[in-house]
Formats: C-alpha cells, structure tokens, sequence
C-alpha cells in the first residue's frame, strides 16, 4: 500500500480468476484517517434525508392540496369505484376487487406494489378527517384493480352508502429503516459490522481463504468462469462480489453458492432490493431441495410461494390448531363482556371482569404459542429470503447470519444494503453497475452521489472481490454485440446454442426477419406530451407505429401451432403513462389481445423486466421534441437491461433526430445501420397500409 503526495492511498491487489493474474490498482480513502469513512456514511444519510424529502414533497404536491378531480387527472387517484367483490386472502385480510366507471380510461400510475388507500367522500372540514383503509395493489387492469387491505374486517363506513374511491399513500417504513442501519454502521466500532463497512468501503483489505476451493459438493454444469465466481465466494472471509452481465446466469451461479454454503453453514440470508427478485431466488431455491421460507407481506408474494411464507409454515404447524381455538375463545369471552349495558350490578361487573381478563390471558397465551410456533420454524430452515428492508421484520431481527447474499445490489440504494449486512459476519453481492440503477427522485441527491450503490463502491475499491461472468446464453449474438462492446469491453461470448438463434431459426415463417430492427419516426411528427406534474410521458402516435410493426411482424404466426412452444413477447416503455396507453390500445387489437390474455405477451417498464427473458422485446423510446431532450433514458443502463431483455428479435422505435444528441444513442443509431437493421417509419407506413390505425383515447 503505497501513499502518493499525501493525497490517496493507492493499493496494489493481485487477483486469480479464469487462470490468470489480474492486477488492479485503486485510491482509495486514507484507511489511517478515521473519520474519513464516516465522513462518508454521514454524507449518505443526508442525501437519504433529502430523498425522503423529495419523495414526499412529491407526493403531496399530487396529492394534498389537489381536489379529486384534479388527482384523478393527475394518474392518482380513482374516484368513485365500486366494490365488485371481496374475500379474505392469505393471513385473513380482506381483498377487495374495486372498479371504476367505464367511460373512465384516463392514463393512471397504479402499479402492482404500491400502497393505497381505499377512502370515503364522507364531508368533513378537513381532507385527513376522512376515513381510509389502507392497502396493498396486487393487480391492475384497465378499470380494475385488486386492493390486499391491512384489516380482517371491513369497517363500517363502506356501506354507508357514501361514494368510495382509491388513493396512492406514501409509505415511510424503507426511509425509517434505512436511516437506523445507517446510524448503526456510523457508530460501529469494535465489532464485525466495523470490520465489514471498512472492507467494503476500501480502508481494509478484503481477506480470502489459503484453501483452494476446486471440489464443490454439489454438482451443476457450471461453466469456467461461474465456477470461479462460486470457488470466490468460498474463499472469501470477508466480501465477494459475483458481476453478472445479462444472460450469464447470474441467478444460477448464485443459487450453486448458496447451495455450497447451505452445507458449510447452519443458516443464511438471502436479500435483494426488489420483491420480484427475491422471488425468483426463492423459488429457485425450492426447486433445489432448500429449506427456505420466504419472509414479507403475503399480497406482495407470487401465489406460487405461499407455501413457502412464514404464515404458510407456521399455519402448518402441529399447534397452529391449538393457537386459532385460543384466539377465537378468546374472542368469544371478549364479546360477551362487551355485551353487559352501562347499569348493571357488582355480579355482573365482577363477571365482566372475569372474561375479560380471561380473554386477556387467552390472548397472550395464544401469542406466546405463535412466538414459540415462528422460533421452531426458523430454527429448522436453512434459508431465509426476503428484501432489504424485509431484513428488518420483527421475527428475524434477533437472528445472525454468517453469509449474507444481497441478489441485485447494484440496483440497490446502499442504505438499504446496510440492513442485511448488519446481520450477517460476512457478505456476497451479485448483480451488474452495468444494468438497472436505483430509482433516485432528488435530482440534487443523486447528483451528489446517492446512485452510486455500495456495489459499484466495493468493486471499485476492491476489485478483488469481483470475478464476472463472460459467457451469455440468452441473446443472438447481434442482439449482445452493442451491449458486449458499450458496456463490457468486448468480453461477453455467446454461447453456440444462442448465437444464431433468431426467429427463423424458431420458425421458417420468421425467416427474414433480422434479430434488430430500429425503426425511426424523425421527420413524422410523433411529439411526445407529460402528464401535468406527474414527471410521467406519453408519446401515443409512436405506440401505435410500434403496435403496427409488432402486429405486422406476428401476422403469419400461428398459436396453435407452436402451443408447446409459444413465443413469449415483451413490450417495453420507460414511462408509466406510455405503459397505460399500450396497455389500452393491445387490449383493442384481437390478435394482440389474444396474446395478452394467454400471458404470452406482456406490457411494462424496463423495471418489471429485470431479470427476465422474452423471445421478442419490443421497446417504444417514447422522447421525442424538439429540443433534443431525453430526460432519464440518459441513463443508459436502463437500456442496457431493456434491449438484452431480448432472445430472438429486438424491436426498436424511435425519433433519431432527439435521440441522437446522445453520444450512446449516436453509437447505437450506427450499429443498427451497420448491420443493416435501420428502417424508417416512411418505410413502414409503405409497407403496412392495410394496418389499421388504433384509435386515440
């Protein structure tokens, strides 16, 4: 470790990984300077707070002052609904199914996920007097959305006969959460979260095993460098980072070390930003024989594991039985104490007393036997899964893990990783700097550094840890090739069972279609419009071109034909609005629609589509003005993501001439002419004239 000029530390880290030793040379903060890392971290948590405060300025300015008209307009609200049916889901909430009037088919920004609240235009003096019911979105279609409430029963207010409508709420749990794992890595000093935040944040060395870790347990057609990324995380003591470009099989290579580890170690955490990822490694895990239980609210869980729930385990339970006749006799001696009137006499006071604390001791009874019911459940499963903030449930908050693996960590905000490291004695990180970033509001915030996640600051820092995954097995090698030479110095290799797989190669019918197209709309008027305050945009003329091209492109197709096999088709917007508007306009075209409804084709942002594959994307740009602006498409990680999303066919539609002010735009403008896959929206409409236009709503 060399000091230059009295400025940075500069550290020299030899590092073994396909064969060969690769030397890395970094600055990083004086590790002799002690306030220098919390320095840091002190200025992480202000940008925190300034997001916190960007996030519910925004919120409010859709929401608090705006009448209901205006909201609705603004994507927010639905107003009035009515409830078209209702049934007690999972851990026996309440599920309602709400619906709006026909006639409203506004652009709106619902969204599987999100919080809402179910309301009442009681009349009241004030708007926070009004009566809510809060919940969860599980669904969203068209005038249709599914509301997973937070109560057993509904209150009375529903059926007064008041209108009801439905309200976007903002939610401070993951701010909360955040800043105390914040403040408990600050003030770590003495402990293994010390040691962790100093190795992570480059002022001590990542440590790794003498042991080479050449016979792994369990068998898998591993390729050489996922071997090495597996053989990494057996080594390391301290931090291992697993960079998986798309298509590598990060998901598989991560799932092969939790396995490797799951035998060494009793217990471990496994974590990822985002509900959908968390998923997927559970139900990867579950497949492979793991133990895992899968923690979180129940509606934010796919219905294929349930089972795998904490609720669902403990519901299972042999004393399950027991605790439910508690709880309901319980409730029982409760109601009939409450039954008594006001005037009554020292016998029937002294026997309301009675049941009443009868019922109290029922009630902690039965609460003692569900404590005692999660510690048996938990002590026997060898994985636990759950999002970042989900690392902070009250039933695992007591635990300590010695790996913890954070899936997606460069999609993360480092706060939220902070979490789970807390809990673990070491750590693995996976995902790529490359692909999708965090979702920043505060324009100041990320400017000054909240989106750069403590991935990218470990793999800078500590480029030691990192061994990346170079062999891609989805894409055709023309649909890599932009995204191998941008983005990861011409190192992806596509494997032979991929490389020429276009939609020919699926099916005969397909055989001129080329594996990219850009279609460019400069010159035919499509400008894009933004919803008043919602920072959301639409540009509907250009999804109608791209529906056009994709109906085009699937006319000769034949479902029944390939129903073994069908083709799986993505369409892809970077705006919620242009999302809605598509997801309107398929509904309106029968072949489309067909293929919407058999769950072959599907709509949303390139977010949704994190860690998933289709054989066709379709992707509408959606920016087009005349001042060159783009907005957020300027991070160009997101289409990173959103164009190696595609197996066979890659579908772009676009104004170059706005596009093209960016240099990687420019970049990608010139590959697609390079390989002969530009075409323009002249050309289209010459050659798809019997293609009626979709009406605008």
């Amino acid at each position: 470790m060399t000091k230059f000029k009295g400025e940075a530390w500069c550290v020299t880290c030899v590092y073994p990984c396909h064969g060969e030793l690769i030397i890395f040379v970094m600055n990083i903060a004086d590790p002799t300077d002690p306030d220098a890392i919390e320095k840091e971290l002190r200025h992480v948590r202000a940008l925190l707070q300034l997001e916190q405060k960007e996030d519910q300025t925004q919120f409010k300015l859709k929401n608090a002052k705006a009448s209901v008209k205006e909201r609705i307009r603004r994507g927010l609200t639905w107003y009035p609904v009515k409830i078209t049916s209702e049934e007690i889901g999972f851990g026996g909430k309440v599920v309602l199914e709400l619906e709006r009037p026909a006639g409203e088919q506004g652009l709106h920004l619902f969204q599987v996920g999100k919080n809402a609240s179910l309301f009442s235009n009681v009349p009241s003096h004030l708007a926070t007097d009004r009566p809510v019911l809060n919940g969860v979105i599980t669904n969203v279609r068209r005038n249709k959305l599914v509301l997973a409430t937070s109560k057993e029963e509904l209150p009375d207010w529903v059926f007064d006969g008041s209108k009801l409508g439905v309200d976007l709420t903002f939610d401070e749990v993951s701010y909360r959460e955040m800043d105390l794992a914040l403040d408990d890595v600050i003030y770590a000093y003495g402990n293994r979260l010390a040691e962790l935040r100093d190795v992570l944040l480059g002022a001590r060395q990542a440590r790794f095993s003498a042991h080479k870790a050449d016979d792994l347990f369990y068998p898998s057609p591993l390729n050489d460098s996922q071997l090495a990324a597996v053989r990494l995380v057996m080594a390391a003591q301290d931090v291992a980072i697993i960079h998986g470009p798309p298509g590598t099989g990060k998901t598989t290579t991560l799932v092969q070390a939790i396995l490797e580890t799951t035998r060494r170690e009793r217990r471990v955490l496994v974590c990822a930003p985002s509900n959908t990822a968390v998923d997927l490694l559970t139900e990867k895990l579950a497949e492979r024989g793991v133990n895992v239980i899968r923690m979180g609210n129940p509606s934010r869980v796919s219905d294929l594991l349930l089972e795998h729930t904490l609720d669902a385990r403990v519901m299972a339970h042999s004393s399950y039985g027991e605790m439910r006749a508690m709880r309901q006799t319980a409730e029982q001696q409760r109601q009939t104490a409450n039954e008594y009137t006001r005037h009554f006499g020292f016998q029937e006071r002294e026997q309301r007393r009675l049941l009443k604390e009868e019922a109290r001791m029922l009630f902690q009874a039965a609460d003692n036997l569900e404590r005692f019911m999660i510690e048996d459940v938990l002590e026997s499963v060898q994985v636990i899964t759950c999002t970042l903030v989900g690392a902070s449930n009250r039933n695992i908050r007591h635990l300590i893990f010695e790996t913890v693996f954070i899936d997606e960590a460069a999609q993360a905000l480092e706060p939220g990783c902070w979490i789970p490291i807390a809990k673990g004695t070491r750590v693995v990180l996976a995902g790529d700097h490359h692909q999708l970033p965090p979702t920043v509001k505060s324009e100041q915030a990320a400017r000054e550094g909240l989106r750069e996640t403590l991935f990218e600051k470990c793999i800078k820092r500590q480029p030691a840890t990192a061994c990346m995954l170079t062999v891609q097995y989805r894409m055709h090698e023309r649909i890599m090739g932009f995204s191998s030479e941008q983005f990861y110095s011409g190192q992806l290799v596509a494997h032979q069972t991929v490389r020429h797989a276009d939609l020919g190669a699926y099916d005969p019918i397909f055989v001129h279609e080329l594996p990219v197209e850009f279609l460019d709309t400069a010159g035919y008027g499509f400008l894009e419009f933004t919803l008043a305050e919602s920072r959301s945009t639409a540009n509907p003329e250009e999804a109608d071109l791209l529906l056009k091209r994709l109906t085009q492109l699937l006319a000769p197709y034949d479902q029944a034909e390939h129903a073994q096999d069908p083709l799986t088709i993505g369409v892809i917007a970077p705006y919620r609005a242009q999302i809605n508007y598509l997801k309107d306009a398929i509904e309106q075209i029968d072949a489309l629609n067909s293929l919407l409804q058999h769950r072959a084709l599907s709509v949303g942002t390139v977010d949704s589509f994190q860690g998933q594959e289709r054989d066709i994307i379709a992707i509408s740009l959606t920016r087009s003005n005349h001042q060159g602006e783009i907005g957020f498409l300027a991070d160009i990680r997101r289409m990173n993501v959103g164009m190696t999303r595609a197996r066979r066919k890659l579908l772009l539609v676009g104004d170059s001439s706005t596009l093209a002010s960016n240099p990687f735009f420019a970049d990608l403008l010139a590959y697609v002419k390079h390989i002969g896959g530009y075409r323009t929206a002249w050309q289209m409409a010459d050659d798809a004239e019997d293609i009626p236009r979709i009406p605008l709503h």
